[in-house]
Formats: structure tokens, C-alpha cells, sequence
């Protein structure tokens, strides 16, 4: 068996009260592994634990208890970051740098220079879609466009594991499109990705295997078919039905015994529609 890219095994964290002989669970012996080359989403609403979880993953807070470890590595070590890229929810740059000066800064800052480090200006730039705005000063950027120059930040290096806390929070639906086909991107690529949100919806679509947190506790973990997909039910998805079409179906259902629970139209989400009118007015 291969070696997962993220493995945390029994991990708790918890934060003394002061003044009182208390202490506030933050994460409640976790166990979680993030195979490599697939996306994970760990999800649960605001204080559930994930933002911690990842915090401890990346050296940033001290667990009380249990391990975490990355690509086979202690994530305690120094060393088992050089394969990460890392996105928090509220990422902060130099407002007076343009975007490719950002870029640069944090290159120099992993060691690139030269022409190299040019060359790989360029690249993210243009994955992120920001090479239209390569001279212009993040101060000015919408909330979008710094997520996105926050991804090409956490690229830089060429990591193999991206963890994104938050991604597409405060992110208009164009938005988060955009950076849900970046993330996309990464895992055609071969990398791995971990990200947080409470939002199951936006994440839907790009995630592999899933975990719901609540209150430092894993509620339910697996494969995203396996959550989303109803036990004892099958939808077939019939294209220009001709009539008596269902009121066949109907009897063959009855007479098998099963029961025919509902027949309906197919709808698309209030996102999509949204989507689709934005991109339909600027072609």
C-alpha cells in the first residue's frame, strides 16, 4: 500500500481556559488519511476544527496529543514542508507589490531566482488568469483575484501537496468557479489537495473523499459517491420520453414488487443558472 500524502492518527488539541481549570476541545482524537493525487475536503461549520487541524499539519500550532504526518514524514520536521503549498483563509500581501513582484518575493523566498523564477512568473500568471493584471498592485485586487494570486503563491515551489483553508470564502460564484477549475487543474496534474469549507456545495464538485467535522469530532469520512449516494434507490434520467412512456414504467415497477417513490423533472442548482447567465452575457 502505498503511502497517503496527509496521514493524522489520534490527534487532540485542546486550549486551556484562562483564569479557570478548564480546557476547550479543539480537535478530538482525529484519524485521517488524504491519499495522494486526489482532493480532500474537510468540511463543518465555523469552530468545528478543521482550520486547527490544518494548522497542526503545518506546524503552525503544537498538538496536545497524537501524530500527523506528510508524505511518510513527522509534519513536525521542517523538512516535510518543502512539498507543500499552503493557502490560509485570509491571505496577506504587500499591498504596494504588483502581481508579478508578489510572485517573485515569495520565489526568492523558497529559493528560486534567475531566469527561472521569470520563467515561472509567467506560467502562474497565466494558470491563475491573472497575466492580464501582472502590473497592477494587489492592493487594488478584488477578493477573487487575491485568492487566485494566493494559489500562484502556494505553486511556486511545484509542491505535491496543496492545502487550501477556506479557498472560495467571501468569493463572488464567478469566483469560485474559477478557482474550483484551478483546483481541478492542480489534481490533473498529479498533486494532492486538501482543503477546508463549510460549505459542501462548492466543494461538490472536485472532491474525491470527504470529511464532516463537528465540534472537533469527525461525524462522517469517505468517498464522496458513497456519502451523496441514497441507499436502496436507483434515478434513471429518460431524454425525450414518447407517451405512455411512464405510466409503463410505472406498472412494470408495481408489478416487481418495488415501489415507484417519485417522478420528476430534472433541475439544475440556482448557482448554475447564475453561472450560465454570466457566462452566456460575456461571450
Amino acid at each position: 500500500m502505498s503511502t497517503p500524502a496527509v496521514r493524522i492518527t489520534g490527534l487532540t488539541k485542546l486550549y486551556p481556559v484562562h483564569l479557570r481549570r478548564q480546557k476547550v476541545v479543539a480537535v478530538k482524537d482525529l484519524n485521517l488519511d488524504v491519499p495522494e493525487g486526489q482532493v480532500y475536503g474537510l468540511l463543518g461549520p465555523n469552530g468545528s476544527g478543521k482550520s486547527t487541524t490544518l494548522k497542526i499539519l503545518l506546524g503552525l500550532v503544537t498538538a496536545t496529543h497524537g501524530k500527523t504526518e506528510i508524505f511518510g514524514e513527522d509534519s513536525r520536521d521542517y523538512h516535510s514542508h518543502r512539498d507543500v503549498g499552503f493557502l490560509p483563509e485570509n491571505p496577506y500581501f504587500y499591498k504596494f507589490l504588483t502581481a508579478e513582484e508578489t510572485i517573485r518575493f515569495y520565489g526568492k523566498i523558497c529559493g528560486l531566482g534567475g531566469k527561472a523564477l521569470t520563467s515561472k512568473i509567467g506560467e502562474l500568471l497565466e494558470l491563475v488568469g491573472l497575466e492580464d493584471a501582472r502590473h497592477r498592485r494587489v492592493g487594488g485586487f478584488s477578493k477573487g483575484m487575491l485568492q487566485r494570486i494566493g494559489l500562484a503563491q502556494a505553486l511556486v515551489q511545484d509542491p505535491r501537496l496543496l492545502v487550501l483553508d477556506e479557498p472560495t470564502a467571501g468569493v463572488d460564484p464567478l469566483g469560485s468557479r474559477q478557482i474550483r477549475d484551478l483546483i481541478l487543474e492542480m489534481k490533473r496534474r498529479g498533486k494532492t489537495v486538501l482543503l477546508t469549507s463549510h460549505l459542501l456545495e462548492q466543494v461538490q464538485e472536485v472532491c474525491d473523499r470527504v470529511g464532516i467535522m463537528s465540534r472537533g469530532v469527525m461525524l462522517r469520512e469517505g468517498s464522496l459517491t458513497d456519502l451523496i449516494t441514497v441507499g436502496g434507490q436507483t434515478e434513471y434520467l429518460v431524454e425525450n420520453a414518447p407517451d405512455g412512456l411512464q405510466d409503463k414504467i410505472a406498472r412494470l415497477v408495481a408489478e416487481s414488487g418495488a415501489k415507484l417513490v417519485e417522478t420528476r423533472k430534472p433541475q439544475r442548482t440556482l448557482e448554475k443558472v447564475f453561472l450560465e447567465a454570466i457566462e452566456n452575457a460575456q461571450k
